[in-house]
């Protein structure tokens, strides 16, 4: 898990950040992104990918990240954004706010996933980054971020859940499970649904039958 990092360290970079983001897919709510840097040659036993994990593992774990990185910063991005810019925009502009709300400027950053959106760092210059598939398996940093992205994207959905409890999110996050679809056909959209998401989505998994898509307020 650390061989990446031990390459660059190898290399004299001291900084490295790892950088992933939850809730590319849900139906609601927003996308949020992480970045962590650990110390120079420390390990912490159990990170994996955040999908791998129990919700009460990432959770522990993601107290000892928090209790043991040089720096967490974290960028979330809202539903109205996701909508206007799309969703890999909208992802790219959480990892860039990730790393801008890093204590420490990064001196080069590892990026889950094959795509990435060059940022600028606080001094004003482009940070070198190299992006790995499957990063969140394989990469110490990218791990650690990806706990940190899960846990707290969950933890503000459960906030959303109390605001709207019709929907389950409680449950699913925003996913598009059967139960959280057949809530959108009962009770019509409310005000943290991705419009781009779901016009598409009911369109395809229920055969254009009419749904109430006015906002549901909270309550």
């Amino acid at each position: 898990m650390l061989r990446v990092e031990r390459s660059l360290w190898s290399r004299g970079i001291g900084h490295v950040a790892g950088i992933d983001e939850a809730g590319r897919g849900p139906l609601a709510g927003p996308v949020v992104a992480a970045a962590v840097i650990m110390p120079r040659g420390f390990y912490l036993p159990g990170v994996d990918d955040s999908k791998r994990l129990t919700a009460a593992v990432r959770c522990s774990l993601a107290g000892r990240i928090r209790d043991t990185a040089l720096a967490v910063g974290v960028g979330v991005v809202d539903h109205e954004t996701i909508d206007r810019v799309n969703i890999l925009n909208a992802t790219f502009e959480a990892m860039h706010l990730a790393v801008e709300n890093l204590s420490i400027q990064p001196d080069f950053l590892l990026i889950d996933g094959n795509r990435y959106r060059e940022g600028r760092g606080t001094r004003g210059e482009a940070t070198p980054f190299a992006t790995i598939v499957r990063g969140d398996a394989s990469c110490f940093s990218i791990a650690a971020a990806s706990i940190i992205a899960k846990v707290t994207r969950d933890r503000m959905m459960e906030e959303f859940d109390a605001i709207y409890p019709l929907y389950g999110f409680l449950r699913h996050k925003g996913y598009a499970t059967p139960q959280h679809r057949a809530a959108i056909l009962r009770h019509g959209l409310c005000a943290i649904h991705r419009r781009s998401f779901t016009r598409r989505l009911i369109a395809e998994l229920f055969d254009d039958r009419p749904v109430d898509i006015c906002d549901r307020e909270a309550g």
